[in-house]
């Protein structure tokens, strides 16, 4: 949601606002609104201005509760939680809508310890919700209770908050998840009650998982920085995810700035979307490819630190990621694949069943001399290699299959790398000849 709030608002020109609704002072934390800046940051959504917190608004929002007691729109209310509960299990057992009875509706109450402020709602009529993704949705009036704006503590509550914090702040469009749908009505009142000018909102629908049941940890990674640990690009998530709630045709790669440019409140989903990882791994991979190999460099080294490697040459790393990125759906299998290229020579961890498979007496021997063949080359290149590989089997007969497992597993330690002469080449004469030198002895 926070995606289409930032394309509309660059889309219309517009401002992008950010706001950390921390009124519950209790659920809220500073480590979950680190990682909402973190996700935000990583995905390349800037937002104009300084951030609000709720949390350092109490005064305004009490302000306006207080208004709202002047003019007969709020009461204050003595009922505990347990006589509210009672209220509506007696509801329930009629057949009713289980909600607060009015009890101090007109009691005249004044402040006290432990008492609410709640809103006077109409109880006739209904309320209706223009909305931009779903239509017209209108609630009857009766089903509404006059909900809570002031908790007996003296914090704010969510409702009476964003709508205090929407209309002093200007911001004329929302879009959320429509698990806040049956929230509008009742902000939609307290709007009217205190005279402010509606926004436009538009509720979204939320992402399911491969189930059809709404995302959770039981079907993998769901905070957004998970996925950068994983290896993901942020081009790739932000793709993944507004394609999630949108579709311009068949097309499925897009740009920041088409997004920008094509992206409207008109078009964006109304049914629920099901999170497919396999797309994002596909999504990725096309941007790893299309990725300069400068700026993977940079990236593949982050990787690379979390798994022991320092002080790497970035240089080095930029001659190796060509060969990884048709290899690679995530930086982290680009890391992986990366290993053989920064381990120590002597640090190189060899797939023995590979080594007893193909490390026989001939291709030992074998092995040596091309050690000695590739050590004479006077430019140590793919073309090069190939060509001087090729006429020493010309030369004896040989298959290339013969040599070419075991060379790879004599550099890399592995059976699956990129392209052999490629690999040796990226390696360098020095390491490429300092690995074919422990063959023998393996």
């Amino acid at each position: 949601t926070a995606i289409f709030n930032w394309l509309l608002a660059r889309h219309l020109g517009g401002t992008f606002l950010l706001r950390i609704e921390d009124t519950d002072l209790q659920r809220s934390q500073s480590d979950m609104t680190q990682s909402i800046l973190d996700a935000m940051a990583w995905l390349g959504l800037d937002h104009d201005g300084e951030i609000t917190y709720q949390s350092r608004r109490f005064d305004i929002y009490n302000e306006h509760i207080d208004k709202l007691l002047t003019t007969g729109h709020a009461y204050w209310c003595s009922c505990t939680p347990e006589e509210v509960e009672a209220m509506r299990e007696e509801a329930r057992a009629k057949g009713l809508k289980p909600k607060y009875s009015g009890r101090c509706r007109e009691a005249g109450l004044g402040p006290g310890p432990g008492r609410v402020v709640r809103l006077k709602a109409p109880i006739t009529g209904a309320t209706v919700v223009d909305d931009m993704v779903k239509g017209m949705v209108s609630i009857d009036n009766a089903e509404m209770d006059d909900m809570i704006l002031r908790r007996g503590d003296g914090s704010p509550t969510y409702n009476l908050a964003v709508v205090v914090d929407d209309a002093t702040m200007g911001v004329t469009h929302i879009i959320r998840g429509d698990d806040h749908l049956n929230n509008t009505p009742r902000q939609i009142l307290i709007y009217k009650a205190l005279g402010f000018d509606l926004p436009r909102f538009g509720h979204v629908p939320m992402i399911l998982g491969p189930d059809k049941k709404k995302l959770s940890k039981r079907h993998g990674a769901t905070a957004v920085m998970e996925y950068e640990v994983e290896g993901f690009l942020p081009e790739a998530m932000l793709n993944g995810l507004v394609r999630l709630g949108w579709a311009h045709g068949d097309q499925e790669i897009f740009s920041r700035e088409e997004l920008v440019s094509l992206v409207t409140a008109d078009n964006l989903g109304s049914s629920a979307a099901v999170f497919d990882k396999a797309k994002l791994l596909w999504l990725n991979a096309h941007y790893i490819k299309e990725s300069p190999a400068s700026r993977l460099a940079v990236l593949l080294n982050a990787f690379l630190e979390r798994r022991g490697f320092d002080d790497l040459d970035l240089d080095y790393l930029a001659r190796i990621v060509p060969l990884l990125q048709p290899r690679a759906q995530t930086m982290t299998e680009m890391a992986e694949k990366a290993e053989c290229f920064v381990v120590a020579d002597e640090a190189l961890v060899y797939d023995m069943a590979a080594v007893k498979k193909f490390f026989t007496d001939e291709v030992r021997g074998h092995l040596a001399h091309l050690r000695e063949l590739l050590a004479g080359l006077c430019c140590f290149n793919h073309a090069s290699m190939e060509a001087a590989v090729a006429g020493y089997l010309e030369e004896r007969e040989l298959k290339f299959k013969l040599v070419a497992q075991p060379l790879r597993v004599a550099v890399t330690g592995a059976t699956a790398s990129p392209g052999l002469f490629e690999t040796i080449e990226a390696l360098g004469r020095e390491r490429a000849l300092a690995r074919l030198d422990r063959a023998p002895s393996l």
